[in-house]
């Protein structure tokens, strides 16, 4: 298989170069799902997206998204055909791995004040150790307001981080394996060692002084970390990687490497013959549940709404919208690394950097276990429309058999009647600090999107 890059020599390669340089904007700024939605409805409205809540009549040609608590994100071009027809459907999901703060955070041992944390999704945890770290989120407070916090971005922050055992007094860590070698209680973050002034024999000095500088900047008490949503992500912009900067790295491509690019993709759908849909979803690294995840009815009740303010909503008109409807589920593949070889799959059943964009039948583990194994007739629609439009893609397997495993969306909309296959970006170290992936492959992504987007049928 042809390299993709080869499509792009000389002053050809310059769109490919332009679009990452968004893509890494994008992916510095939106390191939390509630980051990603924000941005991605500032990009929609500026391309003439409305609310779809401030809709009351909806028509063909009509652009319009709805915002899922701040946390997920429906955006709908609603196309010539009758819905009852169905849609072409890119889904994606915006939350990564990471570490999450406890509901009472804050404790002092040994003159240092830390945070009590709990790790978010599939992560080696020994990776997320002698890293400098951001805090991300809200802080909800009981008056009704909510506080933006940001903390290790600018060049002028603090960072914040979790210690690691220095190798000198390392000997028995050494000897654990590599699940073990750093625990989940243990990925606590230092926050502070500053004792506040006192001229009394108290205790927790520390902790004091931190609680004044959070209600001096922030103006929220101890209390209040009950209702927060706060996150320790990596810190720091996502960078060209290697010396021809011919790939990224950054926090965060999984997913929203494949989001961004649906996201692109559906910004510049103008008047589709079906409708076109873009999924951004929540909480697909630990089951996608809860009302801003996939398992939620909030895809349906959107659908639905948006067909109630067409004058056409029905139950059954739902089903057989769902029954005739195509998607990618837009999710990052595993691509091969030739430092570790011995856990892909042989004989040309890899993703490899610089191929294009990845189909993936199915994903699962062992015996193709949870996975949405999609139809062949689905595939060759596919395969048709990416040759006429010239997409550089490829198939894969998540590793070798019974090696591991995985899973996406891609079988909830199944579940729903939908015609899915995954379809996304390969990426090396995934869910790690940082992942990379390679800048052709995310350029022929957005192509692969947007020709599904306008073509399918």
């Amino acid at each position: 298989m042809e390299t993709a890059w080869k499509k792009y020599e000389g002053k050809k390669l310059k769109p490919v170069m332009d679009f990452n340089a968004d893509y890494i904007e994008y992916l510095s700024n939106s390191k939390t799902e509630r980051e990603s939605v924000t941005n991605a409805i500032a990009l929609a409205k500026n391309a003439g997206f409305k609310d779809l809540n401030e809709v009351k009549k909806v028509k063909a040609g009509d652009k319009l998204y709805f915002n899922n608590r701040g946390k997920s994100l429906l955006m709908f071009v609603v196309g010539k055909k009758d819905l009852e027809e169905g849609m072409n459907i890119l889904g994606a999901h915006i939350d990564s791995p990471r570490i999450d703060l406890k509901q009472h955070p804050l404790y002092e041992d040994a003159g240092l004040v830390l945070l009590d944390t709990h790790y978010y999704g599939g992560i080696k945890k020994y990776q997320w150790v002698a890293q400098p770290m951001a805090l991300h989120g809200v802080v909800c407070k009981k008056d009704g307001t909510t506080v933006e916090i940001v903390i290790g971005e600018k060049d002028d922050d603090p960072v914040l981080g979790i210690s690691d055992l220095l190798i000198h007094l390392s000997a028995d860590q050494m000897q654990k394996s590599g699940a073990k070698v750093v625990e989940g209680e243990d990925l606590n973050v230092m926050f502070g060692s500053i004792p506040a002034a006192s001229k009394k024999d108290e205790k927790n000095l520390v902790k004091k002084n931190i609680l004044n500088i959070l209600k001096e900047k922030y103006d929220i008490e101890e209390d209040d970390f009950i209702s927060a949503e706060l996150e320790i992500v990596p810190a720091g912009k996502a960078r060209d990687y290697g010396l021809d900067r011919s790939m990224v790295i950054g926090y965060g491509h999984d997913d929203r490497i494949c989001a961004y690019t649906s996201l692109r993709a559906a910004l510049e759908i103008e008047k589709p013959e079906r409708t076109a849909c873009l999924i951004l979803s929540d909480k697909e690294e630990v089951g996608s549940n809860g009302n801003t995840g996939m398992h939620s009815r909030a895809f349906e009740n959107a659908l639905a709404d948006l067909l109630d303010k067409m004058g056409k909503y029905s139950e059954l008109t739902i089903r057989h919208c769902l029954r005739n409807s195509m998607m990618l589920s837009s999710d990052v593949s595993a691509a091969f690394d030739p430092n570790y070889p011995s856990v892909s799959s042989p004989n040309n059943n890899n993703a490899y950097f610089g191929k294009g964009i990845v189909l993936n039948k199915y994903t699962g583990s062992r015996g193709k276990s949870g996975s949405n194994d999609a139809n062949p007739e689905f595939i060759a629609k596919i395969r048709k429309v990416w040759d006429d439009n010239d997409i550089s893609f490829q198939t894969s397997e998540l590793g070798k058999v019974d090696q591991g495993g995985g899973g996406t969306i891609a079988y909830i909309l199944a579940n729903m009647d939908v015609d899915v296959i995954d379809a996304g970006i390969a990426v090396q170290n995934m869910h790690a600090c940082y992942e990379v992936a390679s800048k052709v492959d995310i350029y022929e992504a957005y192509r692969a999107y947007k020709a599904f987007l306008e073509n399918i049928k």
